[in-house]
């Protein structure tokens, strides 16, 4: 363990000063979006654009292509949380019945070996690891904008799938700051509980 603070500790000093902004600011994201704060998606921005760059220099092409998803989805996250439900200005948190889940989880996990193979022979590492991280953070992330309660869940496994796939890849900076993000989920899931229970009045 000692060790792996040792090689964290120089490779933070070693860092781009890109790659510890785009930590910062995924981390100030995460915590406004515990909190429904509608400018969790310009930290979002940042972040992810920041984070397109750092993956494919990595060789991580899913995650790559994960961020520009992310670009795009926190200008429509914006969108969609700054206009509510159309009746007042905050949107409401939402549950989906348990056959939802499982009908999105079969379709998403079908989608993972077709974006393994194809990132496969684009050069990926871990393609198969990637592809499940990628697909199901898609999902997961739809649900964070439409304010599916139950995307904290999905984040959870994505986010520990995740801690494994970057120490694997030597980003011991970015394993860091999703073991970070897995303290944050509990945290999320304690405030959104609350806000739903004042918003059933």
């Amino acid at each position: 363990m000692s060790e792996f603070f040792d090689t964290l500790t120089i490779q933070w000093l070693a860092q781009s000063k890109l790659e510890v902004l785009a930590a910062i600011a995924a981390i100030v994201y995460l915590v406004l979006a515990a909190k429904e704060n509608i400018w969790c998606w310009l930290f979002a921005f940042i972040s992810t654009a920041l984070y397109i760059y750092l993956f494919y220099e990595f060789s991580l092409i899913s995650e790559s292509i994960l961020n520009v998803f992310y670009l795009v989805m926190a200008i429509y996250g914006w969108i969609s949380w700054r206009h509510g439900n159309g009746l007042n200005d905050h949107k409401p948190i939402v549950f989906w019945t348990k056959k939802k889940h499982v009908l999105v989880i079969v379709m998403t996990a079908l989608c993972v070996p077709v974006l393994g193979m194809i990132t496969q022979k684009l050069g990926a590492d871990y393609p198969y690891l990637d592809a499940f991280t990628t697909c199901f953070a898609v999902v997961a992330t739809f649900m964070l904008v439409y304010k599916v309660f139950e995307n904290w869940y999905y984040w959870l496994v994505i986010d520990v799938v995740s801690i494994y796939l970057y120490w694997l890849k030597g980003l011991n900076v970015t394993v860091l700051l999703f073991a970070i993000y897995v303290v944050l989920i509990f945290f999320g899931i304690r405030n959104w509980r609350k806000s739903y229970v004042l918003q059933q009045g």
